[in-house]
């Protein structure tokens, strides 16, 4: 068959599959259509809007916005970024994933700290964090977790460094270590660093880069890429309830996707971009026959959990000028935890702090508030009053003042998406990059005689390094289209040459 004339469905129109639509369309194939179960484009990529403010619901930042990076490629050939973002300088910066933002650090009594009486602590967590990314591909490492091996070093190294601190100061410090753990919690997207596997942690690759954000909102970028694709290939609205490959009964070697309104359409093709919390709670009614057991086991033991996020407006700044991010620390917790002990009391213990939206001439004096795991999801359950609430007495607690009142407030919700059922996934205890290559296998597996590539998979959890990202997320839609594209043009073997990842 000419390559042109191959029938490619893509399920989702999420940032892969737009990228898969794109790249497909562009090497002349005719007939690539989008099934999309929601009215929009764009995933977890959702852009929104408080008051007159441009916020990110979903995806955030370009983390490594440099030549490596395809979504700040993107971003700059449209014309999307701050000239700051494009500086050499910008590009060059290596942050190792964690930017060192100016800190404003209040505790629960209603204090502001000076950074200086806790950057101890976060000198530590920082070392241990890079240390437990060391363990990766090495035999027998010291304990399942990350959250398990954080509190034994934190234990060790306190009690030698710290044993001349004053008992009061030391007890910060070791608040301060839980604040961290529920900051990594938002960034690794799980509800405990004890579910994260140490084995695994270093398996993410970061990109050099200093974060940055896009001023018009990264739907922008969705809008671009669409612009870029002919009128009719997307279908909105349009849930696949099964996909029916190897269907040996009828002999034939097309797949047939069902929709949940009852047409099924014939493809030659299909590209399943479902983000992985989707595919968790459907695979077992997704596909027929079911998939094949490894696949289905990593998909089962591959982490995916919820950070959610709380947009507060005030009317005036509580927060120093230069202040990047706004850390909340519970005088309770010396004891390095990272989840509450009564979720539906406590959810609010969860939420670390805030990041503050710069530039302040753009944004007004807004703030993010980040919070992950159970107590993220329980949040999701409560009317945006009862969180504009808690949320305030939060605020002037940790402040001491009584007054403060925001003036809007607005929060994602994941979890309670039926299309995602959380944010983006992480290595979970007992993964390994071996789970990585079992999602992105396509179907029939490997040493199968029906007719190749039938059903391939891309998405943010099918990438082996970049996983949880948005740029990971694109380069695994061009993935799988240049996996098709190199089927058709020639006899070679199959395999997507390892520089495609």
């Amino acid at each position: 068959m000419m390559a042109k004339n191959a029938k490619i469905v893509i399920v989702g129109c999420g940032i892969s599959g737009v990228a898969a639509a794109h790249r497909l369309i562009k090497a002349g194939y005719q007939h690539v259509r989008i099934l999309e179960a929601t009215g929009r484009a764009g995933g977890r990529i959702k852009t929104g809007r408080l008051g007159d403010n441009v916020v990110e619901i979903g995806a955030n930042w370009i983390h490594g916005p440099s030549e490596e990076n395809p979504v700040f490629c993107l971003a700059r050939q449209y014309g999307l970024l701050d000239p700051e973002a494009l500086t050499s300088e910008n590009q060059s910066v290596d942050i190792g994933g964690h930017p060192l933002w100016v800190p404003n650090v209040f505790v629960s009594s209603g204090r502001k700290l000076n950074p200086e009486d806790v950057s101890p602590a976060l000198e530590i967590f920082a070392d241990l964090l890079n240390e437990g990314s060391e363990f990766q591909n090495q035999k027998g490492e010291p304990f399942a977790s990350v959250g398990e091996f954080i509190r034994s070093e934190v234990k060790k190294r306190t009690a030698e460094n710290w044993k001349d601190v004053d008992p009061a100061v030391r007890s910060l410090r070791l608040c301060a270590i839980s604040n961290m753990l529920k900051v990594e919690c938002c960034v690794n997207g799980t509800h405990s660093m004890d579910d994260v596997g140490l084995g695994a942690f270093g398996q993410y690759k970061t990109l050099p880069g200093l974060d940055c954000t896009f001023p018009g909102g990264f739907e922008g970028l969705v809008k671009k890429l669409m612009s870029e694709l002919p009128d009719d290939v997307v279908t909105y609205n349009r849930p696949v309830r099964c996909v029916h490959w190897n269907d040996t009964e009828r002999g034939e070697n097309q797949v047939a996707v069902e929709c949940r309104d009852g047409e099924k359409m014939l493809a030659d093709h299909v590209i399943v971009t479902v983000p992985l919390g989707y595919l968790k709670k459907e695979c077992s009614s997704l596909f027929q026959p079911p998939l094949p057991l490894h696949k289905l086991h990593s998909i089962q033991r591959l982490g995916f959990g919820t950070n959610n996020k709380i947009f507060v407006e005030f009317d005036e700044p509580w927060w120093d000028a230069d202040c990047e991010v706004i850390y909340l620390l519970w005088e309770d917790e010396e004891a390095v935890m990272d989840q509450v002990s009564d979720v539906q009391k406590s959810w609010i213990k969860k939420l670390f702090g805030f990041t503050v939206l710069k530039p302040t001439e753009r944004y007004g004096h807004v703030l993010c508030g980040w919070i992950a795991g159970h107590e993220s999801e329980h949040m999701e359950t409560l009317s945006e009053q009862e969180v504009a609430d808690a949320v305030t007495q939060l605020i002037r607690r940790f402040t001491g003042n009584p007054v403060i009142t925001p003036r809007r407030v607005l929060r994602s919700q994941w979890f309670s998406d039926p299309w995602t059922c959380g944010s983006y996934s992480y290595l979970r205890k007992g993964c390994s990059e071996q789970d990585l290559d079992n999602m992105m296998e396509p179907l029939p597996p490997r040493g199968s005689k029906s007719q190749p590539l039938q059903v391939l998979f891309a998405g943010e959890a099918t990438h082996p390094c970049f996983f949880s990202t948005v740029h990971g997320a694109l380069l695994t839609g061009r993935r799988e289209a240049d996996r098709l594209i190199s089927h058709y043009s020639s006899t070679s073997p199959l395999e997507v040459p390892k520089s495609k990842l």
